[in-house]
């Protein structure tokens, strides 16, 4: 079985972030940043090269593959600023409805521009989705 090769390491979160090209998409990751490490009350850390995470918790399939995994994080990619929300988006209708303008993914919410999406709504979601997944995997 493959090993999972986005890891938590010890590369320095801020170094990452400042080298983003882009200086609103720069300035949007240090928002998000803040944002997730307020709500979920963990420091950021990078997974693999190009993922801010926080916290983790430890999944094991019904195959037999396990592995660590973080709670909420996000990625300033080329195209959008992606947020990762591990419990994917079925449970947050009422939410997402009011957050603003995005596109999702299996468990990947993409976001242009912070501006596009209301905070407190998005500081909702994320507080939710980290809390279902660490209790989920208590």
């Amino acid at each position: 079985m493959a090993e999972l090769k986005t890891k938590e390491n010890d590369a320095s979160v801020k170094e990452f972030l400042n080298s983003v090209t882009d200086e609103k998409k720069r300035q949007d990751s240090f928002t998000i940043m803040n944002l997730m490490q307020e709500v979920t009350g963990e420091e950021p850390r990078m997974w693999g090269d190009s993922i801010v995470g926080f916290g983790h918790y430890h999944y094991k399939y019904a195959s037999g593959r396990e592995g660590d995994w973080f709670l909420t994080g996000f990625s300033p990619r080329k195209q959008s600023l992606t947020l990762y929300i591990m419990s994917g988006f079925d449970k947050y209708d009422a939410l997402m409805s009011k957050l603003g303008k995005f596109k999702t993914g299996k468990s990947c919410l993409y976001v242009k521009k912070m501006e596009d999406v209301d905070e407190t709504v998005l500081r909702e979601l994320v507080k939710q989705s980290a809390a279902h997944v660490a209790q989920s995997n208590a």
